[in-house]
């Protein structure tokens, strides 16, 4: 437990209506978002004693409690703000939702930008990115014109049901885009698939289940739908290639085909769709160059950026992939990507 030392000049007796995520054992600074302002706060251990009790009582306390009643506040007193005709909700601000908002920003100086998270845990990276954080609303306490939920269904109890809350907090006026996933399309033959291509039936898996029933929440709601091919970043990060690299060898079909996007492409066409205002379309994401297993294992020896050599793939059963071109959606939305294909990023096309 600790109490707040403030070296500016401030109420947050009782009616505190700011947000703070910090370690109240610790002494290290920290912060509280207060009124659209940030606060550098310093946490000062208490002593037990009779005189502390009394300090307690006049000081802002910081127990389970509290905290909680300022995450209350914090929701609710965002909500009297006056929301631009720019302004965006990220739900879901993680690497793709981040990039979103720094593009978004560019295109869009002075507007507002939020976050909301399942947790405080990055909220104070959020803040410093110039995004306002809030945790996971109970009900819909602001209504923003550009909303996009970017959030995985993995730490969600009710997947649609948090999408349908997403789209309750969307006024109707800019765009409301829901990313999904292509592994919804149902081709595992290495067969073409476009974006009218058909989906795996309800009821044959619990993962593409969740996704369906969410993107019909948002078709509902008058949202887009972004099916996104696989995400990558980096040569180091988040791709399947660092992967198989630390496995060595890897019980999979080398000819199981595999389509990509970057997460740079991802959110800048994500920030097209949401500029074109699009009513109830579903949309396609990937660089138009489906690549075998085997064939970027290839790039990256090509490229010549890894000293570790992988071995090879193994495995000779299994589904297949399928080949993803999104030429519909590049002409309807305007758009294409900065990296045209894998072998473009890695710096080997031909």
């Amino acid at each position: 437990m600790g109490i707040i030392s403030r070296t500016n000049t401030v109420s947050l007796n009782g009616a505190c209506t700011g947000f703070f995520a910090a370690d109240s054992l610790s002494s290290k600074a920290s912060s509280v978002f207060f009124n659209n302002t940030t606060w550098k706060l310093k946490l000062r251990p208490l002593v037990a004693s009779s005189s502390s009790s009394s300090s307690m009582a006049t000081n802002f306390q910081v127990t389970a409690s509290s905290s909680i009643g300022a995450v209350k506040e914090e929701q609710k007193g965002a909500s009297s703000g006056r929301v631009g005709e720019n302004d965006l909700l990220i739900v879901g601000p993680g690497v793709l939702g981040r990039l979103v908002a720094e593009q978004w920003r560019q295109e869009h100086p002075g507007c507002q930008i939020y976050g909301q998270t399942m947790t405080a845990d990055h909220h104070d990276e959020l803040i410093n990115m110039g995004i306002t954080p809030s945790l996971k609303w109970t009900e819909a306490t602001q209504k923003f014109p550009y909303v996009i939920f970017c959030a995985p269904p993995s730490r969600s109890l009710d997947y649609p049901g948090d999408v349908r809350l997403a789209a309750l907090s969307w006024n109707g006026e800019g765009s409301f885009l829901f990313t999904s996933t292509s592994a919804i399309f149902d081709c595992s033959d290495n067969g073409a698939c476009d974006e009218d291509g058909p989906v795996v039936p309800i009821g044959r898996s619990p993962r593409t289940d969740v996704l369906l029933k969410a993107e019909k929440v948002i078709l509902e709601f008058g949202g887009c739908v972004l099916r996104l091919a696989g995400l990558y970043i980096s040569l180091s990060d988040r791709g399947a290639h660092v992967y198989w690299l630390q496995k060595g060898t890897v019980d999979s079909r080398p000819d199981h085909i595999l389509n990509l996007i970057h997460y740079e492409d991802a959110a800048s066409l994500s920030i097209a769709m949401l500029k074109k205002k699009i009513r109830g379309q579903i949309f396609l994401g990937c660089d138009n160059h489906p690549l075998s297993r085997q064939e970027i294992m290839d790039l990256v020896a090509k490229s010549g950026k890894f000293s570790k050599k992988f071995e090879g793939f193994t495995g000779t059963s299994g589904p297949l992939g399928k080949r993803l071109n999104n030429s519909k959606t590049r002409e309807e939305i305007g758009w294409e990507p900065k990296y045209p294909s894998f072998a473009h990023f890695l710096g080997v096309a031909e």
